[in-house]
């Protein structure tokens, strides 16, 4: 009896000796746990973990990137995906990466920004034009605020694809944020006789940049840009004119009809205000791209977070390129295709198209008030 009892004391002491050490344990856990969400392990996403990985490979494909060890810093070997999708460029959390992806991605067919995933809305501003005067430049600086969210490739809706639907034109732009601003850019709007009409159909409060350069560097620098992709083109010259004897000036040529600005604007102006326009200089956005910057960002209604710190001139290439953010290894500049050198061409035939030019310019100046030095 006494010897049942002795083992009966035995087994609940046991008992209660194992059940310390399992919250012992379990406080051990929990500790643990919450270290490593305090100190940026643990990543909350809206799945399981089971399923994290698969989730940010699906993402980051869409974006045309790979989720591999050789793009991670060594401090991020071992680390959650989360945790590399922060090393991207330009992407500070796994929320700021799905804005850009569509709904296949999510159950929900119409996300709203009130999930913080953000929307996809039409563009709130446009960059219209001009071909060879800076746009690309221009886009990529913008793409450094942390309120813009901008489409890369050209949509070129408004001119080419405009019988695709404005569902079609939608569904190619990033998500946004309430606070951010959606935006495109296509150069050959700004000469396409249809483009106002088909914008001001679908808003007429659309913000418009328009980036002009000087229309007969900017003809040579067209040219230029088709001469590498056409090898066997015919002279600068013998394009400019209608004659071998330097005639009259050929307006059906691209490369010299898109630098007559005036009667581009004039066309844009039967439907939009000069208000809802900001004439960028290409010219003062290779000299002075923080001021330029300065500019768009108060037309945009943007802080200006884009400043000079953000650039440094390539004497290489002879325009300014974005110094590199933190955690990469090389600086930003435009592709191998931006500030190829320009042939050798007449110093007549520019004199000859700078004399065509002059008027339509002076109009220009006119029309936008603002006088950029051309002549």
């Amino acid at each position: 009896m006494g010897c049942n009892k002795w083992k009966a004391g035995f087994n609940f002491g046991h008992l209660k000796a194992q059940s310390k050490l399992s919250v012992f344990f379990a406080m051990i856990i929990i500790f643990t746990y919450l270290f490593y969400c305090f100190t940026g392990y643990c990543d909350s996403l809206p799945i399981t973990v089971y399923d994290q990985q698969t989730f940010i490979n699906k993402i980051l494909q869409k974006e045309g990137l790979e989720y591999s060890p050789h793009q991670l810093s060594d401090a991020h070997k071992n680390s959650s995906p989360g945790s590399f999708v922060r090393e991207l460029p330009g992407v500070d959390s796994v929320d700021t990466l799905l804005q850009g992806n569509d709904n296949e991605l999510r159950p929900e067919k119409n996300i709203s920004t009130a999930n913080n995933f953000g929307s996809k809305t039409f563009p709130q501003a446009i960059i219209i034009g001009v071909k060879k005067g800076g746009t690309r430049a221009l886009l990529e600086f913008l793409r450094i605020h942390p309120d813009v969210r901008a489409v890369g490739a050209e949509p070129h809706f408004f001119d080419r694809f405009y019988d695709k639907g404005l569902e079609w034109y939608r569904n190619l732009m990033p998500r946004t944020l309430e606070s951010q601003i959606t935006m495109e850019k296509t150069p050959s709007y700004f000469v396409t006789k249809e483009a106002p009409r088909r914008l001001f159909a679908l808003s007429r409060h659309t913000k418009l940049i328009v980036v002009v350069r000087d229309p007969v560097t900017r003809a040579v620098s067209d040219y230029t840009q088709t001469l590498s992709k056409q090898p066997g083109l015919p002279s600068f010259q013998s394009l400019t004119f209608r004659n071998s004897t330097m005639g009259l000036i050929d307006t059906s040529w691209s490369a010299v009809r898109i630098g007559i600005y005036a009667k581009h604007l004039e066309n844009w102006l039967r439907y939009f205000p000069l208000s809802k326009f900001l004439f960028v200089s290409g010219e003062r956005l290779v000299t002075d791209p923080a001021g330029e910057m300065g500019r768009v960002q108060d037309f945009l209604g943007l802080k200006r977070l884009v400043t000079d710190k953000h650039f440094y001139f390539n004497q290489t290439k002879g325009f300014p390129c974005l110094k590199k953010p933190e955690g990469s290894s090389r600086p930003r500049c435009l592709g191998k295709s931006k500030g190829r050198p320009h042939p050798q061409i007449s110093p007549e035939v520019l004199l000859r198209l700078r004399e065509f030019y002059r008027p339509f310019n002076m109009k220009f100046y006119q029309m936008t008030g603002h006088d950029f030095g051309w002549d």
